[in-house]
């Protein structure tokens, strides 16, 4: 009255065993798509390095030690143009991105780079905007090779 159930496999002939899981990883797609964006960041990185063109107030201060690849920088023209890196932007729009920033985690000094004409009053006005938006350090850039 013993009956053997030998489910291993063998027993029947119309059935095969179910292969088991695959265990090797494909990376060709993925050294595809890190080739591609190697590409992309060695087209973007020299882009990424032009500035706005301002005359720097003379003073001689010593050289902050942060790099400047991962500063964020608020340049103000003669003319009062308005620059959040290299995006120009108004003074209604510099409130709104600058709160974008400070919500988005970004909690390092902000640098605030101005023309030698810029009015102190419309400097006060920029660095009170600064200021509301969250900011806690702001720095003001200076030429460091003042005479």
């Amino acid at each position: 009255m013993g009956m053997s159930m030998n489910t291993a496999g063998g027993g029947r002939s119309g059935r095969r065993r179910k292969r088991g899981l695959q265990s090797e990883i494909n990376v060709t797609p993925f050294v595809d798509v890190m080739l591609v964006l190697l590409i992309v960041f060695m087209i973007t990185a020299p882009l990424l390095a032009t500035g706005v063109d301002v005359t720097l107030p003379d003073a001689k201060a010593k050289a902050l030690p942060q790099s400047q690849e991962d500063v964020l920088s608020l340049t103000i023209l003669e003319d009062g143009t308005l620059y959040l890196q290299e995006e120009q932007v108004t003074m209604e729009e510099l409130l709104p991105k600058l709160r974008a920033i400070v919500d988005a985690g970004y909690n390092e000094r902000i640098y605030v780079r101005s023309d030698t004409t810029v009015t102190i009053g419309n400097a006060a006005k920029i660095l009170a905007t600064i200021q509301a938006a969250g900011f806690n350090n702001a720095a003001i850039v200076t030429d460091p090779n003042a005479s």
